[in-house]
């Protein structure tokens, strides 16, 4: 199923980037970093006063860890502030253009090859949105049913905010698609190499991207790796990368600012209900990264993606089968 080759790899296949894995992870990882800083460079100035006073008080704290440990758990209470963490997402439209960019201008290929597609393109949104918001309510609902946390409705629930939270997870959700998936996979697999290797390299990469979060370790690597197969797959199966950019965005909306969980690692934002830990085992409630690193996401994933790869499977059958009838 995993012979399968969706159109837009072909659409990439006329991109002029080399063709030799080993210098497209490279261009890639040159590109991830450009993009990281062409998505700072607003918060930071923003978030630069308030960054100085959080570690010095930190450090008159007692706070015991490095200098890089003192940086990212200042920055880790710093960002939980709306006016600092919306511009830190909306900023993340600077991921979305330079990944178009490279692929327009550097390997000149077109954007619907990265499965920027008009067609069925609202409908493929509005089914991701619900999918998205599915996985996360039944990853939250294993947890709470197990006693592993439990939830209360927050009051004086600030809804403005929660709307430029969801604006703001709009652009971030797409971003990360646009540069794993729409760039660094349709890139691996427009040279012709394996469908399997163009999905498997670029979950991996999305996951290492995550790894100077706070909490990140096993699980949370696990997961996120299944979740970049399972977005992957999902985007092979639809064609396009705008369910998969409604998946991506809906899922941190909804964990964040409906749910209240830490979204890989972030602090505690504006929430309609707040989830708090009842259990002491880190495997159950992702510890300091949250739900993302428990083994209640590794069952909803590991169950979406084999639903994806059945429904994939189907419609590779169908693709092959085509051809056959019409002769």
């Amino acid at each position: 199923m995993l012979n399968y080759r969706p159109k837009m790899f072909d659409e990439a296949s006329k991109s002029h980037a080399s063709k030799k894995l080993i210098w497209i992870i490279l261009s890639f990882i040159v590109v991830f970093f450009v993009i990281l800083i062409l998505e700072t460079i607003v918060p930071g100035i923003i978030s630069w006063g308030a960054m100085k006073e959080e570690m010095a008080r930190l450090s008159a704290a007692g706070f015991s860890g490095s200098e890089w440990e003192l940086s990212m758990k200042a920055s880790q209470i710093v960002s939980a502030e709306p006016n600092i963490m919306v511009p830190t997402l909306l900023s993340t439209v600077f991921g979305t253009l330079a990944a178009i960019f490279y692929c327009r201008c550097i390997e000149l290929r077109p954007v619907r090859s990265m499965g920027a597609v008009k067609k069925h393109s609202l409908l493929n949104y509005a089914v991701g949105m619900v999918i998205g918001a599915v996985l996360m309510t039944s990853i939250v609902l294993m947890s709470k049913l197990t006693g592993t946390s439990r939830m209360t409705l927050c009051e004086n629930i600030n809804y403005k905010v929660l709307c430029l939270f969801f604006l703001g997870f709009f652009v971030q959700g797409m971003s990360e698609e646009f540069i794993f998936r729409g760039y660094f996979m349709t890139t691996i697999g427009g040279a012709g190499h394996h469908t399997a290797l163009a999905v498997g390299i670029s979950a991996v990469g999305f996951a290492l991207a995550h790894a100077t979060n706070p909490g990140f370790g096993p699980i949370p690597f696990i997961n996120l790796t299944l979740f970049g197969v399972f977005a992957a797959l999902y985007m092979i199966l639809t064609d396009s990368i705008w369910g998969v950019s409604a998946i991506h965005s809906i899922w941190n909306f909804t964990q964040g600012d409906l749910y209240g969980i830490s979204v890989s690692g972030s602090a505690d934002t504006e929430s309609v209900w707040r989830t708090t830990a009842v259990s002491a085992k880190d495997y159950l409630t992702g510890g300091e990264f949250g739900i993302e690193g428990s083994l209640f996401t590794t069952i909803a994933l590991g169950i979406g993606t084999v639903a994806v790869l059945f429904l994939l499977s189907r419609k590779a059958a169908a693709a092959k089968t085509a051809p056959e009838a019409a002769a």
